[in-house]
């Protein structure tokens, strides 16, 4: 496939990231900035992934998807963080072909997994709510592993078909990307080779994706309003409904800029666009991720506060 992939575009053997257009002064300030997020992203899903591994009361499904969920986030945040960093810094804005079709492998892999696995996080909570005297039988350990299994299959399969179909397009002699890391839509608008296929299979993966998930998630929070309403007390209520809000608000965030970036045609056009709405996915989202479930979730904060108190 590698020698298919170079034969294709052998008129380009690497690219150059053109990134974000800054005057020079302010480069130092977007460094810092960039940095300052991805540390936190760092410690934030490392600190996730430790305490809901080391503290026994949190040996749940619910904490072992969040326990992937930051992985995943770690993951591709990393994919991307490191290389944007060292950009800001550097004169030489290039990276090699196959660094290129390794860096979109990776992430697609990594993003259209997390697609998923949100749509498996938001099932866990409709199980807890809606038949919490079946949910040890739903969600078995087995179960919760084969859940994220085919989330990561799923990924790798969306992420082999974009790779595919990306890297066999032709670059002739333009190897300047408007963007701050390989994604689809600067390379397929660099692309000397009619792309017209290539929209379409970025517009139906999206949308067939996006849809997929997301009815998932709307369908499982339909049942648990509807099971939540039927609660007689007001407190137990807001107690239900809460351990579901951390989620919403991650849902919210993703899907939203997923969508604005992949899954409308216009998104293409944009550059400046594009670059904002993907430093959203790719750096602050991540970041905001770990923050979002420990500030709103008692059970991680009494972890870390009893892991603290062992120290």
């Amino acid at each position: 496939m590698n020698s298919e992939l170079n034969r294709n575009s052998s008129e380009v053997t690497e690219f150059i990231l053109l990134g974000f257009r800054t005057p020079p002064k302010l480069r130092i300030l977007l460094f810092l900035v960039f940095l300052l997020i991805y540390v936190v992203t760092v410690v934030g899903n490392i600190s996730t992934i430790i305490v809901t591994k080391m503290d026994s009361r949190l040996q749940m499904p619910m904490y072992f998807f969040l326990r992937n969920l930051s992985y995943i986030d770690l993951c591709y945040s990393t994919i991307i963080a490191p290389n944007t960093l060292a950009n800001f810094l550097s004169n030489e804005k290039n990276i090699s072909y196959n660094g290129c079709a390794a860096q979109f492998f990776f992430f697609a892999l990594f993003v259209t997994t997390e697609g998923f696995l949100l749509a498996v996080m938001a099932f866990d909570r409709f199980s807890a709510i809606c038949s919490p005297l079946l949910y040890s039988v739903h969600m078995s350990q087995k179960v919760c592993v084969r859940l994220v299994t085919g989330s990561y299959v799923c990924g790798c399969i969306n992420s082999m078909i974009q790779t595919g179909f990306t890297f066999n397009l032709s670059f002739c002699a333009e190897n300047r990307l408007d963007h701050f890391f390989c994604d689809v839509p600067a390379l397929i608008k660099i692309s000397c080779a009619d792309t017209f296929v290539n929209e379409i299979v970025l517009y139906i993966l999206s949308a067939l994706i996006i849809t997929t998930t997301t009815t998932v998630i709307l369908v499982s929070y339909a049942s648990i309003l509807s099971t939540v309403l039927k609660i007689p007390s007001t407190h137990g209520r807001s107690k239900t409904f809460s351990t579901c809000g951390s989620h919403i608000a991650v849902v919210c965030l993703f899907y939203g800029t997923v969508f604005f970036m992949y899954a409308q045609p216009g998104a293409i056009s944009s550059p400046e666009q594009s670059k904002m709405v993907a430093v959203l996915y790719t750096l602050i989202i991540p970041m905001l991720n770990p923050l979002i479930y420990s500030l709103r979730n008692r059970d991680v904060k009494d972890a870390v506060k009893r892991i603290l108190h062992r120290r």
